[in-house]
């Protein structure tokens, strides 16, 4: 029992807030970063990234969009630079890598916590035979799910470095996740995208898969359901519940 339409038979998850815990740390590595960026240009008219900021601007998208959408937010405009830019670097992709650096750092310093719940309800999907996919923006969806102990689950990966590579949009854009689709070999209609992040839902409602499930992890479930959802479960073993 998966709690999903018996017309689906691929999931594709997104990693940060859905399988793991790290959502978190990606929110305090953005908020570090943002709020020294800001403070070191606008001295005394400082105004802190909050948890607003993120949600809207930063929350699901690959790295390079979060910084490009929070600082149009405000105003301001950077030169894009290239993806090996230092993390000192005035760009768009300088003040990403800043970010990277940091939530690497706090990583490797902490670990990664899986959610339990997300543990069970993997090990359902696997027994029931529906094929398992991650779908993230990160650029560190391997590292993160080599120490979540969760590859072993996982039939196909897209991260943030495939979305460069094959130059897709990402998120609320769907073309990660036809992505992901693709290399399990199943229509959209006949998959179910797990996000808990709004763009997320979007992207799945836009690429017309078969089922969207929004995890409510930051008190939004109102925005998820508008931005696509099917359902909004606090947890995926809520699915695993009888209906």
């Amino acid at each position: 029992m998966t709690g999903l339409p018996e017309t689906i038979t691929a999931c594709l998850f997104d990693l940060d807030g859905v399988l793991t815990g790290t959502a978190v740390l990606h929110s305090q590595a953005w908020k570090r970063t943002f709020d020294e960026f800001l403070r070191a240009r606008d001295g005394d008219g400082f105004q802190e990234f909050t948890d607003r900021d993120y949600a809207t601007y930063v929350d699901g998208r690959p790295r390079a969009d979060g910084v490009r959408e929070f600082l149009r937010s405000r105003g301001i405009e950077l030169p894009e630079g290239t993806p090996d830019d230092p993390p000192d670097a005035p760009t768009v992709n300088g003040v990403g890598n800043r970010k990277n650096e940091l939530v690497l750092k706090i990583i490797d310093e902490n670990g990664v916590n899986t959610y339990p719940g997300s543990v069970r309800y993997l090990e359902a999907v696997k027994a029931a035979g529906l094929r398992i996919g991650v779908v993230t923006s990160s650029a560190n969806g391997a590292k993160v799910l080599d120490a979540g102990d969760l590859t072993k689950y996982v039939e196909a990966r897209v991260d943030g470095l495939t979305i460069r590579e094959q130059h897709l949009k990402g998120k609320p854009a769907p073309d990660s996740f036809l992505a992901g689709a693709a290399a399990l070999g199943v229509e959209p209609a006949h998959a179910a995208v797990f996000e808990d992040a709004q763009s997320g839902v979007q992207a799945g409602k836009a690429g017309n898969f078969g089922y969207v499930v929004g995890v409510n992890r930051a008190d939004q479930a109102e925005a998820l359901k508008a931005h696509g959802a099917d359902i909004v479960v606090d947890d995926l073993a809520d699915l695993l519940e009888d209906r």
